[in-house]
C-alpha cells in the first residue's frame, strides 16, 4: 500500500511538473534564467522553512550535509535544463532530460551494486523509445542545448538516487527545506554574478511564480523526498518520464497543440513502460515471494528503511 501510494503521489507530482514545463519556457523568454530561478526558490524556501520548523525533527549535521548535496544536484538539473531551453527545442530538452530513466538504474547498479530486474529493463527500453517518439517526433539533431540537457539528465539522476537514499535516513521536511534553500542561494549567486537585478517586479509572471513555487516546488519536492522512502530509484525515474506526456496533454488542452502519430505512440509506450514497472507481486515484478509473503526486494527496502531510523 505504501508503494502504491508513493507511485500515485509521485505521478501527481510529475503531472504538475509537466504542466509547468511550457510555462517556464515562456517565462525565461522574457526574464533572466537565474533571476527566475532565484525568485522561485527563495519564495519556495520561505514557504517550506516554517513548516519544517514545526513539523520536522531536530536538524542535525548529517541532515544538513545531505540536504546540501541534494540541493547541489537539484540546482544543476534546473540550471542546465532552463538554460538548455534557450538553445534547443522544448521537445529535445524533455527527451534528453527523460534519459535519466536510463541513467538511474545504471548509476544505481554501479554505486549501490543493485541488480536490475528484467522487467525494469523492458520498461526502461519502452520508455526511452516512447520519449524519443514523443519529444523528438521520430528525429533528433544535436545542438549545444542538447548537450546541456544531457548534463541536466545526469544531475536529475544523481538527485533522484541520493534523495531515495537520504530520505530513509533523515527527516524529509528538513531535507526538502535545505535543498530548496541551496538552490535559492546558488541561483541568487548566478544572477548577481551575471549583473542582474534580483528583486525586480514582473507582474506578468506573478501567477507563474506562485504556481511554480508553491505547487511545482514546495509540494512536489516534499512529496518526492517523503515518498522515495517506499519506492525504488528506477521506478521513480520511470514514473518521472511521464512528464513530457503530461506536458503534451496540457499543450493540447491550453493551446490546441496536437501530438501527431509519433507522439501518440510514444505516449502509449511510456505509459506501458510505467505500468510494467509497477506490476503487482503476483505477476513476478518484485521477485520471488518468501514463506512469510514478502518479496526479496520488499525485505531489502524495509531493512534499508529500518536501518536509517
Amino acid at each position: 500500500m505504501n508503494r502504491f501510494k508513493a507511485a500515485v503521489l509521485l505521478l501527481t507530482t510529475t503531472f504538475f511538473w509537466g504542466v509547468t514545463f511550457t510555462v517556464v519556457k515562456e517565462a525565461v523568454a522574457s526574464v533572466d534564467v537565474f533571476v527566475f530561478l532565484a525568485q522561485r526558490f527563495i519564495l519556495a524556501f520561505a514557504l517550506i522553512l516554517p513548516v519544517s520548523m514545526i513539523k520536522g525533527k531536530r536538524l542535525d549535521l548529517r541532515t544538513l550535509r545531505q540536504g546540501c548535496l541534494m540541493g547541489l544536484f537539484l540546482f544543476g538539473s534546473y540550471a542546465f535544463q532552463t538554460v538548455a531551453l534557450l538553445y534547443t527545442s522544448a521537445s529535445n530538452t524533455a527527451f534528453l532530460t527523460g534519459l535519466n530513466v536510463v541513467m538511474v538504474p545504471v548509476i544505481s547498479a554501479l554505486m549501490l551494486r543493485q541488480r536490475i530486474p528484467k522487467t525494469v529493463k523492458v520498461a526502461v527500453a519502452l520508455s526511452v523509445i516512447g520519449l524519443f517518439l514523443l519529444c523528438g517526433n521520430g528525429s533528433w539533431s544535436l545542438t549545444t542545448g542538447d548537450i546541456l540537457a544531457a548534463i541536466c539528465a545526469l544531475c536529475v539522476s544523481l538527485h533522484l538516487i541520493y534523495t531515495g537514499e537520504f530520505a530513509r535516513q533523515s527527516d524529509y521536511y528538513w531535507l526538502t527545506a535545505i535543498q530548496l534553500g541551496v538552490v535559492a542561494l546558488l541561483s541568487t549567486a548566478g544572477a548577481l554574478i551575471r549583473g542582474k537585478q534580483l528583486f525586480i517586479w514582473y507582474p506578468q509572471l506573478l501567477g507563474t511564480l506562485i504556481v511554480c513555487s508553491l505547487i511545482a516546488t514546495v509540494f512536489a519536492f516534499l512529496v518526492q523526498t517523503s515518498m522515495q522512502r517506499f519506492i525504488s530509484h528506477t521506478n521513480t525515474a520511470l514514473i518521472f518520464c511521464t512528464e513530457p506526456v503530461f506536458a503534451a496533454l496540457y499543450a493540447w488542452y491550453a493551446i490546441n497543440e496536437r501530438l501527431g502519430i509519433y507522439g501518440l505512440v510514444g505516449a502509449l509506450l511510456i505509459l506501458g513502460g510505467m505500468i510494467i514497472s509497477i506490476l503487482p507481486e503476483n505477476v513476478g515484478m518484485w521477485g520471488k515471494r518468501t514463506k512469510e509473503g514478502a518479496t526479496e526486494s520488499e525485505i531489502s527496502v524495509l531493512d534499508e528503511y529500518r536501518a536509517g531510523e
